[in-house]
C-alpha cells in the first residue's frame, strides 16, 4: 500500500462504489457487495489519511496498525469518528440503520455469495443522499 495518499483513497472509494453498481446492475451480486463494502473502507481510509501530517514522528504501532485493517468498526476508530458516528446516529435512525449494515461488512465478503437484496440493501445504505455513510463519510475526509 506504499504511496497512497488521502486523494488516491478518496478516488477508489468513489471508483469502487461505481463499480459495485455497475456489478449489481449487472446481476453480480457478490462482487457488488464486496465492492460496496471495500467502497467504504477507502473512504475511512481517507479520513484517516486527513488526521495525518508527513512531518510528524508517526505514532506508535499499535495505533498505526489500526490503519492497517480491513474491519470498519477498527477504521472508523483509527478515524476518530466515533463520537461523531454517535451523535449522527442519534440524531438520525435512518442513518443508524444504514450504518449497522455497512458495519457487518468484512473482508471475507468476497468469499461470500450474496443475493440481489443484500447486495442492494449495502449500496443503499452507502449511497443514500440524505442518510447514507459514504456521503457522510465525504464530510470528513
Amino acid at each position: 500500500m506504499g504511496g497512497m495518499d488521502r486523494n488516491d483513497f478518496q478516488k477508489l472509494a468513489q471508483m469502487r462504489f461505481d463499480e459495485a453498481k455497475v456489478l449489481r446492475d449487472n446481476g453480480r451480486f457478490d462482487g457488488a457487495y464486496y465492492l460496496a463494502g471495500y467502497s467504504v473502507e477507502c473512504a475511512l481510509k481517507a479520513c484517516i489519511a486527513r488526521r495525518t501530517r508527513p512531518e510528524e514522528f508517526p505514532p506508535k504501532w499499535q495505533v498505526v496498525r489500526g490503519y492497517y485493517t480491513h474491519d470498519i468498526n477498527t477504521l472508523l476508530k483509527a478515524a476518530e469518528l466515533e463520537d461523531e458516528r454517535n451523535v449522527k446516529a442519534r440524531n438520525d435512525s435512518t442513518f443508524q440503520s444504514n450504518w449497522s449494515i455497512v458495519a457487518q461488512w468484512n473482508e471475507d465478503a468476497r468469499y461470500q455469495f450474496h443475493t440481489r437484496p443484500t447486495a442492494e440493501e449495502l449500496i443503499d445504505a452507502i449511497e443514500d443522499p440524505s442518510h447514507g455513510v459514504l456521503p457522510w463519510l465525504q464530510s470528513f475526509w
